[in-house]
């Protein structure tokens, strides 16, 4: 039978299950997912569980398939919209609990779970060039490798070289080089609703205090610009061919555009901010206001690069 939701004492008997699985302090019910998510909105989720090793994750993964129970699995919240309804299902959060690395000679181990900043400073700390650009990105290393996430002309994909991933089966399994099929915010484990476990970094050799200032100028280029002092979710939208999304709906005078708690940042048009009591509806009435009105003036459609999930 489909799943439609739970009463209480239903969401009770799946916790107590997954509880049996990854122990009762990482299991949450009826969990506000404001509190995983950089936007800072969102309803609760049935059940939220962090696992902290890949042997609960499949485990969690081949309880809910053969439960009918559907799964989402987030990292840090910091590219999502939470609807205000919430999730009917099994949130899991791959954070700390499924951190780790290790560095040999120019090659960084990841595990999906570490921040993407922190990769970015280890390598800083092992002389290591090639991750400036992610020193200002939020989110996890999981999360980074799915999207292919970029900025100031780097991408994931020019270091990335091979990552363990999850199938939605609970199967472990194994990419190497073009097998990611990395495009402009995508991959083959986005393509596919993969879970990253952890994945292989190829590095350079370079010099520390070369390596530091050009991550400073990145980051003070990024606090200059962008509005990291409010609740985001990073840059609302795809880089439409040929134009730059902020500058097209700045021209459309919609800077410091309101709908609710949601504005187009007064800072940096390509993002949309939470003023302090924003709703997801609020955002996602938001964008696509941004959307009509760009296509109405320009013709263009702006793609979101955000993922909304959650009950519509």
């Amino acid at each position: 039978m489909a799943y439609k939701g739970m009463e209480l004492l239903d969401k009770m008997s799946l916790a107590h299950n997954i509880k049996k699985i990854v122990g009762e302090q990482n299991v949450m019910v009826d969990e506000p997912m404001k509190n995983h998510s950089s936007f800072r909105v969102g309803g609760a989720a049935d059940i939220l569980v962090t696992p902290t090793s890949t042997f609960q994750l499949s485990e969690i993964l081949k309880f809910c398939k053969k439960e009918n129970v559907p799964i989402f699995i987030i990292g840090n919240g910091s590219n999502l919209i939470v609807s205000d309804k919430g999730i009917r299902g099994v949130v899991v959060k791959i954070f700390d609990n499924l951190g780790g690395y290790r560095v040999e000679n120019n090659t960084m181990y990841v595990y999906s779970g570490m921040l993407l900043s922190k990769v970015s400073n280890i390598a800083l700390k092992n002389e290591l060039t090639g991750l400036e650009f992610a020193a200002g990105i939020p989110g996890t290393l999981g999360g980074a490798v799915a999207m292919n996430a970029g900025a100031y002309g780097g991408e994931m994909k020019d270091v990335v070289v091979e990552t363990e991933y999850m199938d939605l089966d609970g199967e472990v399994k194994v990419l190497r080089g073009d097998e990611h099929e990395f495009g402009y915010r995508t991959s083959y484990i986005l393509k596919n609703s993969c879970i990253v476990l952890k994945s292989v970094l190829q590095l350079k050799r370079g010099k520390k205090e070369e390596i530091k200032a050009l991550m400073d100028d990145l980051n003070k280029r990024r606090k200059d610009k962008q509005p990291l002092e409010m609740p985001s979710a990073g840059s609302v939208f795809k880089r439409p061919e040929g134009h730059f999304a902020g500058k097209l709906i700045e021209d459309c005078k919609l800077k410091g555009y309101r709908i609710g708690g949601a504005q187009v940042s007064e800072k940096h048009c390509g993002f949309i901010v939470n003023t302090g009591d924003a709703t997801a509806s609020d955002i996602q009435n938001l964008i696509k206001h941004i959307q009509d009105t760009v296509k109405s003036t320009y013709g263009i459609e702006l793609q979101t690069e955000v993922r909304v999930i959650g009950e519509q």
